[in-house]
């Protein structure tokens, strides 16, 4: 499963939320060794894609019991400001996996990471070099076929769907999940507080914000 870097201690990050309208960008970052990993493929851990909500959750508490791990969760609000600063969604997903690099760096030995290539090599290799890490990073398309990697998947999802959980009950109405069939919820968002209550629990930038200012203008000019 892991592409010839099977029992080397490795770093695998992954990240759940990019394409979400509601809820947080989390990165998850794992650390195993062979022990570990041998521990972590008995679980039946596997692309955090291929799970139910309620089984990654499962597993995401055994991973984080069994292996050294990092989380960056970016909220809605603080993504929105990063965003409009950068500008560009794969230089926020860098800079979140560097982070989550350098947490774990700071507690365990590694000289390899694997991540999910998401854009430009560069961008995550120059956020790293200015913290001044070196490390092997090895990025590519779908990278959760590591077991490492894939753990990593599962915590950021579990992550993920406690947060959206959260903000759910924090604003009386259930977010859901994934850039479709969210309209509804929008709306009733922005049509109660405006764009400042729908920049705290939705990513700004998706087209779907202005299809809503444009659908609720009648109704506010009312």
């Amino acid at each position: 499963m892991s592409d010839g870097y099977s029992g080397r201690p490795r770093i695998g990050t992954d990240e759940t939320g990019k394409g979400d309208y509601f809820g947080d960008l989390v990165i998850a970052g794992v650390w195993a060794d062979q022990r570990l990993e041998d521990i972590l493929a008995g679980l039946g851990v596997c692309d955090s894609k291929r799970l139910s909500d309620s089984r990654a959750r499962e597993l995401a508490e055994r991973i984080e019991d069994l292996c050294p791990v990092e989380v960056v969760r970016i909220s809605p609000v603080k993504y929105n400001e990063l965003y409009e600063k950068m500008g560009n969604l794969n230089k926020l997903l860098a800079w979140g996996h560097a982070r989550v690099l350098e947490n774990l760096l700071g507690r365990v030995s590694a000289d390899l990471a694997i991540c999910d290539q998401f854009g430009d090599e560069r961008y995550v290799r120059e956020a790293l070099m200015r913290q001044g890490r070196r490390i092997e990073l090895i990025q590519k398309t779908g990278a959760e076929s590591d077991l490492v990697v894939a753990a990593a998947s599962i915590v950021a999802r579990a992550t993920f769907l406690s947060r959206l959980a959260n903000l759910s009950r924090e604003v009386g109405i259930k977010l859901p999940k994934g850039a479709l069939h969210i309209h509804g919820a929008a709306r009733e968002l922005h049509q109660r507080g405006g764009l400042e209550l729908l920049g705290k629990v939705a990513k700004l930038h998706f087209r779907t914000t202005q299809q809503i200012i444009r659908s609720t203008k009648p109704t506010d000019a009312h």
